[in-house]
């Protein structure tokens, strides 16, 4: 595709036109607020989602976007691919992910953006950013942006839906998946009433019949900090929140813009279980990538280390449970011997362990 070249110069006698589109309404009004401060600049609107972005960018034609990255429905980096593959435009990515020489800053750039900066509380405060991206606006202004052919994305424009596919390099939300069977409900317990309620969402599978697994999150959503509950189809995965499969059903976990939300679906069983630890793993492998966390506990069989290997693949941190104390070491030893798992740590320690690695996001 021969590369389109717009070039975007406003007049020397009217402001710069900025859009902003970030789904935190603070942070919204406080761009607007500080942007509005240079005579330079004139925000023509705010949006909170790409969606709405789409909409005001036809009809206000701004000459500057302002774009964060975790946003619901549809995130700043796919969206900005598709903004530059069909109506390119100078584009500043602002975001707590953007901070210089991070992956997420490198794939922004990458994608079409002019320049990324750090929201405030991460890499600026509220008065240096002001200053920093007033200047980039007015440098972005007259910059020469090309198009940039699209990577396997659907029309922004004409769009349909709000999930974007595939793993974000990385998100400030982390993903525990959990996988258990024989000896799982004790070993679950011990592991979630031990969690605080700052752990990142979590995701279990536990073998067991679809008429035993409501009042089991009962009972742990009365013992846990976190709130433990049965996955329902499009619940959300947020800090603080259990989800148990239900039994009978399989739970995978999918992504809609910067959100995850569990899937809840038929199919057929594996390794002789519907819900299936490795139908989990799977998913969040694909979907959460390097921002998981995976562990499978005591059980019998095979089901989930196949799965844990494709988390640990896709850059995932991993952990199965020692030997000593499993009540049955089958799908633990399975994930060890096929090198699924980094860490091989006691049930008592498993909790700790969790949380120190979803900290970690190596």
């Amino acid at each position: 595709m021969t590369a389109l070249k717009t070039k975007t110069i406003p007049s020397a006698k009217r402001a710069i036109r900025v859009l902003i589109v970030d789904d935190s309404a603070v942070v919204r009004k406080l761009l607007a607020r500080e942007l509005a401060r240079d005579p330079r600049i004139e925000v023509v609107g705010v949006a909170p989602d790409p969606y709405v972005a789409r909409d005001l960018i036809v009809s206000l034609r701004p000459d500057v976007l302002t774009l964060d990255v975790e946003m619901p429905r549809m995130d700043g980096i796919t969206f900005l691919r598709k903004l530059m593959a069909l109506f390119p435009m100078p584009v500043i990515v602002v975001s707590s992910l953007t901070a210089s020489g991070t992956r997420t800053a490198i794939e922004a750039l990458d994608a079409g953006a002019v320049d990324v900066v750090g929201k405030p509380g991460s890499s600026y405060s509220v008065e240096s950013l002001s200053g920093l991206l007033i200047e980039k606006i007015v440098q972005a202004s007259h910059a020469n942006v090309k198009r940039v052919a699209p990577r396997s994305v659907s029309d922004p424009v004409k769009g349909q839906g709000g999930q974007s596919g595939g793993a974000m390099a990385r998100t400030t939300d982390q993903i525990i998946a959990i996988g258990a069977s024989t000896g799982g409900v004790t070993a679950l317990t011990t592991v979630l009433t031990a969690l605080p309620p700052s752990t990142p969402g979590t995701l279990v599978v536990q073998h067991m019949p679809a008429q035993f697994t409501s009042s089991f999150a009962e009972r742990l959503d009365s013992l846990c900090s976190m709130r433990v509950s049965e996955a329902r189809d499009g619940d959300l995965v947020t800090m603080g929140t259990v989800l148990i499969a239900p039994g009978g059903k399989h739970l995978r976990l999918r992504r809609c813009g910067a959100q995850y939300l569990a899937e809840i679906r038929d199919g057929p069983e594996v390794f002789h279980q519907r819900p299936s630890v490795d139908v989990l793993f799977e998913s969040v492998a694909q979907t959460a990538g390097s921002n998981a966390v995976g562990a499978i506990l005591t059980g019998m069989g095979a089901d989930g280390a196949a799965g844990l290997l494709k988390m640990r693949q896709a850059g995932a941190r991993t952990l199965a449970q020692d030997e000593a104390t499993c009540v049955v070491f089958g799908m633990p030893m399975e994930a060890i011997k096929c090198g699924a798992a980094q860490h091989v740590v006691p049930l008592q320690d498993v909790s700790k362990k969790l949380v120190s690695l979803a900290r970690t996001n190596a």
